[in-house]
């Protein structure tokens, strides 16, 4: 299945949607500290009782998450991207990266050279950004339905 990876991801009700979202499609959701307590009433409230159904696995850095996830195809999901999400031909175990809310991933971030492309959620001209948890979600689905929606019922 898919990865999903969140950098210092800041919203915990965004994490807890992810936990959710990941337990739903089978993919897997890697988290980059600094982050919140996992312990925190709105990761969990978001999550409902859905945590024990996920994959969840926390990094020390960035650094530590792309050694764990190895060799596999990484894609930055940023404004800045040029490439659709759509225009992707996704693989199992590619990793769909994202950055903190507001501000996304930084340019250290992007610069980091397993990145394997920049990609982007289209948006009407003048919007900034739009919710962590459901541009995963977006993501996520795309490549789960590139692959026949493997399992579900």
């Amino acid at each position: 299945m898919f990865r999903i990876l969140f950098v210092e991801p800041r919203i915990a009700g965004n994490t807890g949607s992810a936990i959710r979202l990941a337990a739903a499609t089978g993919a897997e959701l890697h988290l980059v500290d600094p982050l919140f307590d996992l312990e925190d009433s709105k990761l969990r409230r978001a999550g409902l009782d859905y945590h024990d159904l996920a994959v969840v696995t926390v990094h020390d850095d960035l650094a530590a998450a792309m050694q764990h996830l190895s060799p596999a195809r990484v894609f930055a999901f940023t404004t800045a991207g040029t490439t659709l999400y759509t225009e992707v031909e996704y693989v199992a175990g590619d990793v769909l990266m994202f950055g903190p809310e507001p501000t996304g991933l930084s340019e250290a971030d992007l610069a980091h050279p397993a990145i394997t492309d920049q990609v982007r959620l289209p948006m009407l001209e003048g919007r900034r950004s739009m919710n962590l948890a459901n541009c995963a979600s977006i993501a996520v689905y795309e490549a789960w339905r590139q692959h026949g929606f493997g399992g579900t019922r």
